[in-house]
């Protein structure tokens, strides 16, 4: 029997001992004389690696499950500190491997996205930037602790950044108004901090990037990401596609929008609203929408009902938002123990279920391959991961009255607006984050003037109501992508791009396009993302005419929906 979350044993790996038995092992891969006997040691190092980092793993969970407790936090200050020696381990491994006399063999028996993979990170890593590397994580983990560490007064209690977000979507406007000047006071009363902590990570991350031969971070950060289809060139025309076709749609929903609400002008603190009695809202305790998901998730297909009974059954996903507890939401996969594991910050909204789906979704994917023993193809591809995951968004659909009752309908229409409407936005942060990095020589007073800059241009529509905090150009402080996984935001849009073409095939072939997904989900990260895409019958974002398309078939279905005017 599979152990439960809370039984998972932690125990510190001693990089030491490590370090050791790797250079025992890499010393008897470079001895093995035939693809066979290198094979043999190469299971020996993945099992290495999945010890090392399923403690890695545990110890973050635990940690952003509860920020206040002490062992888990030294726990995290242990790994920001030695994760980047460990990434030296894994280069020396990289290198002998590309080098490999039996390389071909090894290719055919593993794929050669291994040794693409490979190739990409060892252009990534050099000892010398170990104590940068190091200097990168602690600021990262401040800014996580910076933005746990709100505690805002608000309706007589004291609220963290998630549990506002219900009143920030409030029927009343003058309390959205209201809570979203409270959520922007925590904030402006933090700009230095915020300020600082960027600062920091421009300076360290193109010091890293000089290091290593490159002119700033962009392309470094490409090749973190396992960009090997396309370029910031191609990034950059995609984005301009997403402003001429998608942006005037965006401010047509928005338009239409301001008229359902009856408002004279559509304000910054009324984006969240999508109806005038307010969103959809999930029916039910938080036990409760875990039970209707199961239901969802036995009736959509036998391995959906295997994977979704295993998780509760395990305990592997911690759902509730909690003083203490890191915002937002993510899946991570603890490979010794064949666990996903969701973490969520349920708030009363629509988002609860957008979690019971989207992370699911990641975790649905990793469950999948859950015997693969190649850590390289647990996950898809950066820029492919969020396909299982926004896939599984609107797979969900024809269970939404089980969640929201007759109010299911309103939260499919706000479920498709903010899809299309998140593509400006999945650029501007994109763009945002290619001008910063081009010019580290930036103030912060620069930057938030650049931020607001942009915003003009991809969100024609938003008006902040004289907001000074966001008229300033500091929305993108509450991003925590921009801090934490550089460059990563645009991955969105990609997937996006990709899930409305399935989304319009459910229309026609439901069973046809889930086994299409499946296709997808199955293969992990053992393909790039143009050799990923076939498998679902997807065509390229990068490829012209897309946008256009995705345009005509939202519209079409808001029109028929009379959601359009």
């Amino acid at each position: 029997m599979k152990q439960n979350f809370a039984e998972f044993n932690y125990q510190r790996p001693q990089l030491s001992v490590l370090q050791e038995e790797w250079r025992y092992l890499l010393q008897r891969f470079d001895e093995a004389s035939s693809a066979e006997g290198q094979q043999e040691i190469l299971q020996e190092i993945n099992q290495q690696r999945q010890e090392f980092e399923s403690m890695a793993l545990l110890a973050h969970i635990r940690h952003t499950i509860n920020t206040k407790d002490t062992f888990y936090a030294a726990e995290q200050d242990y790994f920001d500190e030695v994760e980047p020696i460990y990434q030296g381990l894994i280069t020396d491994y990289y290198r002998r491997l590309v080098a490999s006399p039996f390389r071909e063999e090894l290719a055919l028996r593993y794929g050669q996205q291994l040794f693409n993979l490979a190739e990409m990170t060892l252009k990534t890593f050099s000892p010398s930037v170990i104590n940068e590397l190091q200097q990168e994580n602690k600021i990262v983990s401040r800014y996580k602790k910076l933005l746990a560490s709100a505690a805002i007064p608000f309706a007589g209690e004291e609220l963290n950044l998630v549990q506002l977000i219900p009143f920030q979507e409030a029927p009343e406007r003058e309390m959205r108004k209201a809570a979203n000047e409270a959520r922007y006071a925590f904030f402006a009363e933090n700009t230095a901090a915020f300020d600082e902590i960027f600062a920091e990570l421009i300076s360290v991350r193109t010091a890293i990037a000089q290091k290593l031969g490159f002119a700033n971070f962009i392309p470094l950060a490409y090749l973190r990401l396992h960009r090997s289809d396309y370029d910031a060139t191609q990034v950059a025309l995609l984005r301009q596609e997403v402003v001429k076709q998608i942006v005037p749609l965006a401010s047509q929903l928005r338009e239409a929008q301001r008229k359902r609400l009856g408002v004279d002008k559509l304000y910054y603190y009324d984006e969240a609203i999508f109806f005038p009695e307010g969103n959809a809202r999930p029916q039910g305790t938080a036990e409760q929408l875990i039970e209707q998901a199961a239901k969802m998730y036995a009736e959509l297909s036998p391995e959906s009902g295997a994977f979704f009974a295993e998780m509760t059954e395990r305990g592997l996903m911690d759902l509730l938002s909690r003083p203490g507890k890191s915002p937002g939401g993510y899946c991570d996969y603890i490979t010794a123990f064949q666990a996903p594991f969701i973490f969520a910050n349920f708030n009363g909204t629509s988002g609860d279920i957008d979690v019971l789906t989207h992370e699911a979704g990641h975790a649905f994917q990793v469950w999948l391959g859950r015997q693969r023993n190649i850590p390289e193809y647990t996950f898809a591809t950066m820029d492919a991961a969020e396909i299982p995951s926004m896939g599984m968004e609107f797979f969900a659909w024809p269970w939404m009255s089980g969640f929201f009752g007759r109010e299911a309908d309103k939260y499919r229409y706000e479920h498709l607006s903010s899809s299309l409407l998140f593509l400006p936005y999945g650029c501007l942060v994109d763009h945002f984050q290619h001008e910063v990095y081009a010019k580290p020589f930036l103030n912060p007073e620069g930057r938030r003037k650049l931020w607001r800059g942009l915003e003009k241009q991809y969100l024609p529509h938003r008006n902040y109501d004289g907001q000074l905090f966001l008229e300033g150009g500091g929305f993108w402080f509450q991003q925590g992508h921009i801090f934490e996984v550089p460059f990563y935001y645009i991955d969105y849009v990609l997937a996006s791009c990709c899930i409305f073409q399935l989304w319009q095939r459910m229309q026609n072939n439901r069973e046809a396009a889930w086994q299409d997904y499946l296709a997808l989900c199955r293969a992990g990260g053992s393909q790039s993302f143009s050799n990923l895409l076939p498998l679902a019958k997807l065509t390229s974002p990068f490829k012209k005419g897309v946008m256009a398309d995705i345009v005509n078939n939202v519209r079409q279905w808001l029109l028929w929906q009379n959601k359009l005017s």
